[in-house]
């Protein structure tokens, strides 16, 4: 397919973007609450493109998987100096994923929660742009402006459905991330003014170079860096924000969110497992390891954290936050062993964890619509109405998370394990997980008790089901839209252990490519070798003439 060699990295921004811009165009109606007509049409245009998004990634997962990147230079400008994006088998993957959980969600949202904003379709379209062109992005500055694209549209997505604790939570989180962005810049500047390029291919070969006082500078740059994409992933100490914010938010949405930190976790491997990794360092002072020592001990702090704050929540949805905050310890953990087999495992666990948090967001408010005016809280209520139903869900996904065989929870960790046999931190690394494996079954355990066997009967409340605490109606079926998208993640995990033979080989392949800098420097870069030997002075703003655009 020359067209998908030509123009495919480029294909996943446009086609989200095209979307919203069409669905701004269609409207849905005027007042606080969309036209039901254009609201339909909405859903329909909306999922027909999550579809064909899916497609396309199914498509370039393919392409990949021949070990060939797909190098798209917007205006036929050259790297360094225009706008590159790239699709190897990482981002591959990660696109396929964002569509994975795009399209039970807009099937969950359908059921009536995209009716109680305006322009729920067309905001989630610009944040699949945002993350997709996060994922293809070739250099650091776009990576800043796709980050902007979805978190705008987060900050509204997080309102949807209006209520007082969204709109405090949301505060802060809006507050938070504008902030992160703040010290990205900086750390964009630095970085820029000590190397001369935001190119991903280009600083890989620069940054080992950079030594003496301005490898000083450039590390300090690097651990701005990790503060911005460790915020985003929610690593501790930085992950504070998350919970609160996940367990607010609307379902779909929540669950559209499980993707978001797994941008910051991309980051992280990209950023400070690749550009500031160990391969080429020219001195002991180079800029390059300097997140090796921290990224593990932080990690483990992020998976304990989690842990103890599934432990301790009061709701089902703050649970399935706090598991979030717990599956990136893990990842990141994986990362941080800056191995092959350790960043194989990574990439395996994070499409698992992913989709198994989606799908417990979703399940989380199918259970609180079902128990009155208890709702999504964990204290005794009303008998849920499809006990065999949701439990068979819930127990499939708990097991999953909790890691037993043999389920993809249960590989990728086992991934991690063997991977850490020999590593340093090992030994912490494998207490960590085993420990918080049994406690967050415990905790799942004590919230399925709570939900399923201590029921009593209560008169029928009114209220919107949904959020954490809110209230339901007791004895009301789940809505069939509702089951299929929760069901149909809970598959997706399920079959990550039917296919995972071929599913690992992709993992362990994409871990080797990402790992291969003049790989990617060839297909990037126009001159490799001219590349690798300049000089790590500021570009000065003279375009030699083997860099003209064609």
């Amino acid at each position: 397919m020359s067209w998908l060699q030509t123009h495919g990295p480029v294909l996943p921004v446009l086609l989200p973007a095209a979307t919203a811009i069409v669905l701004l165009l269609l409207g849905d109606g005027s007042g606080s609450t969309p036209d039901a007509r254009r609201l339909a049409w909405g859903r329909r245009l909306a999922l027909g493109s999550a579809l064909l998004g899916g497609l396309l990634a199914l498509l370039l997962m393919k392409q990949a998987d021949s070990g060939a990147l797909t190098v798209y230079r917007l205006g036929g400008w050259p790297a360094p100096f225009g706008i590159v994006l790239v699709v190897d088998r990482l981002a591959a993957l990660m696109l396929a994923l964002t569509s994975a959980i795009a399209l039970p969600v807009l099937l969950y949202a359908s059921g009536g929660w995209d009716a109680r904003g305006r322009h729920f379709h067309a905001l989630l379209q610009f944040q699949l742009m945002g993350l997709n062109g996060a994922f293809v992005t070739g250099d650091l500055f776009n990576l800043f402006v796709f980050f902007e694209v979805l978190l705008i549209a987060s900050y509204v997505l997080m309102l949807h459905g209006r209520g007082g604790p969204r709109l405090r939570v949301g505060l802060h989180y809006v507050v938070l991330n504008l902030a992160a962005s703040a010290l990205f810049l900086i750390g964009l500047a630095l970085v820029y003014g000590l190397t001369g390029t935001l190119n991903l291919a280009d600083l890989a070969l620069r940054v080992p170079q950079v030594q003496g006082p301005d490898a000083v500078l450039l590390r300090t740059a690097a651990l701005l860096l990790l503060v911005v994409f460790g915020f985003k992933a929610a690593l501790a100490p930085l992950s504070i924000w998350l919970p609160a914010t996940y367990a607010a938010a609307s379902a779909p949405v929540a669950a559209l969110f499980a993707i978001m930190t797994k941008v910051g976790v991309y980051a992280i491997l990209r950023v400070h497992g690749v550009v500031f990794g160990d391969a080429g360092a020219a001195a002991a002072d180079s800029a390059a390891l300097v997140a090796q020592p921290l990224l593990l001990p932080l990690a483990l702090a992020t998976g304990v954290i989690g842990v103890i704050g599934a432990l301790a929540a009061g709701t089902l949805a703050g649970l399935v936050a706090w598991l979030t905050v717990a599956s990136v310890g893990t990842v990141l953990a994986a990362v941080g062993l800056y191995s092959t087999a350790g960043w194989a495992a990574a990439i395996y666990y994070l499409a698992h964890s992913t989709l198994i948090v989606a799908a417990l967001f979703l399940l989380a408010e199918l259970l609180g619509a079902q128990r009155g005016a208890a709702g999504g809280r964990l204290v005794p209520a009303a008998p849920v109405a499809q006990p065999a139903l949701l439990g068979i869900l819930l127990l499939l996904a708990a097991a999953s998370v909790a890691g037993l065989p043999p389920l993809p929870g249960f590989i990728g960790k086992l991934m991690l394990l063997q991977a850490s046999a020999s590593a340093p931190g090992g030994a912490a690394l494998w207490a960590v997980l085993l420990g918080g494996g049994l406690l967050t079954l415990i905790g799942l355990a004590r919230a399925g008790s709570i939900v399923f066997w201590q029921a009593h009967a209560e008169p029928a409340a009114s209220g919107v089901p949904g959020a954490s605490g809110t209230p339901g109606t007791p004895g009301v079926l789940a809505p069939p839209r509702g089951l299929a998208a929760t069901g149909l993640l809970i598959a997706a995990s399920v079959a990550m252990s039917v296919w995972a033979a071929p599913l690992l080989r992709y993992a362990q392949a994409a871990a080797l490519q990402l790992g291969d800098r003049a790989a990617y420097a060839a297909a990037v870069l126009p001159e490799v070798g001219g590349a690798a030997a300049r000089s790590t002075r500021p570009y000065t703003g003279r375009i030699p003439p083997a860099a003209a655009p064609r």
